[in-house]
């Protein structure tokens, strides 16, 4: 069964309570970077202009040297710590595609840490709702300006006040885990990624109808063009209680089925193709500094592509909605140092941190 919806056309931006839709969100945008990498697999062995080509198209922000030494140490166990955001810029095809004020700003409403365990074969994925009140610590961005620490503050003024490195330090500070890796990819280029892997399907157990996000989708399956899929993942009005946390369980389910879409890459046999994925791939994502080139994306990747959407577990960090405003979130802490414990010492989160929390009723909604 075909998709039912309407193109997401540019709209007004405008201000709104957590559990309303707001025309400028940018959710789940992020989940492009977590396949980019598969992706430059297949097409960063091609020739010396393919090579060149591809890495003129990345960009990387140096996270190590912003930040220095006050950081968490590196855990030496095999596993990778990867922090993935969603850069919602509003300039360029950006703005066309979600509206919002050309400010030069850019904002990630979407955060997720990935941690993949020793021996690669199964990762964990941390939701951090953007709307969670935390105390962001003072830092530098990349242009080397200092920003003060800020107290009850929303989770995502850490990528709007000082970028790229601003986030890191703000998410190792809440975790006291060292993020080993940094990803970050553009709105654009995710819903131009989904075009060129001719899709993704899903199925949903009930409609979902969303004017603000554009989305018609009746119960069944569906395969998504990429303005249907980012409709699926910025809409929380048409589905659930209408909050954030609702709309992180339908983006949680889209990478699985996301993921399983790139697994077919590898059988392609169009070289054209193979080439359309990597360069729009490598196009819609900034890494840190260790992944700026395409061999070492492409090592990176190869480290990654054992991992199956079966061996994927998917949480969000134990929050709870704030008595005093319900609009924010606010960290449990007993159950989030539960979760940060784990992963640091490369371990399954136990069952009792993910029990008992906010939750946006959303799961289950969205299969693949």
């Amino acid at each position: 069964m075909s998709a039912e919806s309407t193109p997401i056309p540019g709209g007004p931006g405008g201000k709104g309570r957590r559990r309303k839709p707001r025309g400028r969100d940018r959710k789940g945008l992020l989940i492009t970077a977590w396949v980019a990498a598969g992706i430059v697999v297949v097409g960063g062995t091609g020739a010396g202009y393919v090579y060149f080509k591809l890495n003129g198209n990345l960009k990387s922000v140096d996270i190590d040297q912003v930040l220095g030494s006050e950081r968490p140490a590196k855990v030496d166990n095999g596993s990778e710590n990867i922090l993935v955001l969603g850069s919602d810029s509003r300039s360029g095809s950006n703005k066309e595609l979600g509206g919002g004020t050309d400010d030069g700003s850019a904002r990630s409403d979407t955060a997720m840490i990935i941690h993949v365990y020793k021996g690669h074969k199964k990762a964990t994925v941390v939701s951090i709702p953007r709307d969670t009140l935390i105390d962001r610590p003072e830092c530098t961005d990349t242009d080397g300006k200092d920003h003060d620490a800020a107290s009850d503050v929303m989770f995502n003024t850490a990528y709007t006040t000082g970028g790229a490195a601003c986030a890191v330090k703000t998410v190792e500070s809440m975790t006291g885990i060292r993020m080993d890796h940094y990803l970050e990819v553009d709105f654009s280029g995710f819903e131009k990624l989904v075009d060129e892997l001719g899709g993704v399907t899903v199925t949903t157990t009930r409609a979902i109808k969303d004017t603000d996000s554009h989305l018609d989708l009746k119960a069944g399956t569906h395969e998504l063009t990429g303005a249907q899929a980012l409709g699926l993942v910025r809409t929380r009005h048409g589905v659930g209680d209408g909050s954030d946390l609702g709309r992180i369980q339908l983006q949680q389910a889209f990478i699985k089925a996301l993921v399983k879409q790139v697994k077919s890459v590898g059988v392609l046999t169009s070289p054209k193709k193979l080439y359309d994925l990597a360069d729009t791939a490598t196009k819609a994502v900034t890494t840190d500094s260790d992944l700026g080139s395409v061999n070492s994306l492409v090592s990176f990747a190869s480290g990654l592509k054992g991992i199956s959407p079966e061996n994927m577990t998917m949480v969000t960090m134990p929050v709870q909605y704030d008595p005093a405003n319900p609009n924010r979130v606010i960290v449990q802490e007993t159950k989030a140092k539960q979760i940060w414990t784990a992963l640091e010492n490369d371990r399954t989160i136990p069952r009792s941190a993910t029990e008992g929390n906010a939750t946006g009723q959303a799961k289950g909604v969205v299969t693949s």
